[in-house]
């Protein structure tokens, strides 16, 4: 079976660390990013949350870790999708874009940031097991406290910014800081997904509660 390899400039840089050696930091990158799939199959990924519009991933979360980090929301990169999970400063040694590309990228100043909210309970483990490998704790789980609807919205209302990033990025090709496909996944959210799910965090936010199957949702 042909062996995949990583691309872009994780790519260079996880094949740069240990060339010569007997285990290559490429192969031990990917037999560890093995063994945290296979602890992530502990957590269930289907459930009755994925009926609903909202679905709170703190209480999971909390059962799980006492705490993700000690990240700051006045350092909070731009590109952090509303929700209670985001990354402010973070050490450049891009853990998070190569273990969890679904849901963590790098901004320009190489700082981590969370594109995608944990929809299920193996979701929450595998953001909460990145976070916890963040060498200066960047990460946070008190977003619910600092987004209101009106900051939600805007950050919305600014989502052609996030597009201009992402395809500039994937201009840069094999000199970005991430992977091609992580970016696409990214875009195609933006364009189909990411408008319910901040229609139901809104609702979460007004209500603090999350909605019924059928209610009607806030609109962005």
């Amino acid at each position: 079976m042909r062996k995949t390899r990583a691309g872009g400039m994780i790519g260079r840089w996880i094949r740069s660390l240990d060339r010569g050696r007997g285990l290559s930091h490429e192969a031990e990158l990917r037999q560890a990013a093995v063994r945290m799939r296979g602890r992530l199959l502990l957590h269930p990924a289907e459930g009755p949350w994925q009926e609903l519009a909202y679905w709170d991933p703190l209480p999971a979360a909390r059962e799980m870790t006492d705490s993700v980090g000690c990240g700051r929301w006045e350092q909070r990169g731009r590109l952090n999708v509303p929700g209670p999970f985001y990354a402010g400063e973070t050490d450049t040694g891009l853990n998070g874009p190569y273990y969890l590309p679904e849901h963590v990228l790098s901004d320009d100043e190489h700082y981590e940031f969370v594109h995608r909210q944990p929809a299920s309970p193996r979701e929450v483990a595998a953001l909460v097991e990145i976070a916890h490998d963040e060498p200066l704790g960047g990460y946070a789980w008190d977003g619910d406290r600092h987004w209101t609807p009106q900051a939600v919205r805007d950050w919305w209302a600014r989502r052609d910014e996030v597009r201009t990033w992402i395809a500039g990025e994937l201009r840069l090709g094999d000199d970005s800081r991430n992977e091609p496909d992580a970016l696409r996944r990214y875009a195609a959210y933006l364009d189909d997904g990411l408008e319910a799910y901040l229609r139901g965090y809104l609702f979460w936010l007004i209500e603090r509660r999350e909605p019924r199957a059928g209610e009607a949702l806030p609109e962005l």
